[in-house]
């Protein structure tokens, strides 16, 4: 069975590319042995900010008029790639 691939596709000309990297980052550090990888990806389209696991969206900007919480992002990719995962401080 091949690991989860999440992909944060984000908008350059916004500036969003560091946030990006950061939430890259953030998500190899807790879900080494979970994960397949993640994938940035530059959009084309102005103000986008997605993230997506193996093509299914998990988190719009757009939709909830925000970025998401570094916690309620690793809670979202636990609860999809692997749920029996503690998250330790970032479950609380």
């Amino acid at each position: 069975m091949s690991k989860p691939v999440v992909t944060i596709e984000y908008c350059p000309k916004c500036g969003w590319m560091l946030r990006s990297a950061y939430f890259a980052q953030e998500l190899l550090t807790t879900f080494a042995e979970e994960l397949g990888g993640v994938t940035l990806k530059p959009s084309e389209t102005s103000g986008t900010f997605l993230i997506s696991i193996d093509s299914k969206l998990i988190f719009d900007r757009k939709t909830e008029s925000r970025f998401p919480e570094t916690k309620e992002l690793k809670q979202l990719v636990r609860d999809i790639s692997c749920p029996g995962k503690s998250l330790g401080h970032s479950d609380k």
